[in-house]
């Protein structure tokens, strides 16, 4: 089951209701939560969730030099939930050594997000799964 819907813009729209309700002090699901987390760390992208649903339909393009929040946030979700799950194999362990030594969690889902986008990349080149132990092998290099 997929707990993240497939319309672009129903998924934006995820974030900022999510970033509403925490701010409206009202009760919130676990999901919710894991997305309030992430974005309170982003004090950058408060505006844009907090502003008209008109400016989640924006598009944010490299060409453009821009980086698209939605993506951004969702790395830092994938990461942590790769992390939470051990999946792929190892990744936690890894995770708690970039930890001990660079001793910021963000920090720390930035370059794992990287290393993920990497091998996300490669993987859709190729028209291929992504390869956990490239991923894997590319984590242990930071």
């Amino acid at each position: 089951m997929n707990v993240f819907p497939d319309d672009r813009n129903a998924l934006r729209r995820m974030y900022a209701d999510a970033w509403r309700r925490h701010l409206r002090g009202m009760p919130i699901e676990p999901l919710q939560a894991q997305i309030v987390d992430v974005v309170t760390i982003h004090p950058e992208y408060h505006g844009l969730l907090e502003g008209p649903d008109d400016a989640l339909q924006a598009d944010w393009t490299p060409e453009g030099g821009q980086t698209n929040p939605f993506l951004h946030m969702g790395m830092h979700l994938a990461v942590r939930e790769q992390v939470m799950t051990d999946r792929p194999a190892g990744i936690a362990e890894i995770h708690a050594g970039l930890l001990a030594r660079l001793g910021d969690r963000h920090s720390v889902e930035h370059a794992m997000a990287e290393c993920l986008g990497a091998a996300l990349w490669e993987a859709q080149r190729r028209g291929l799964i992504p390869d956990e132990r490239a991923y894997l092998e590319a984590l242990r290099r930071l």
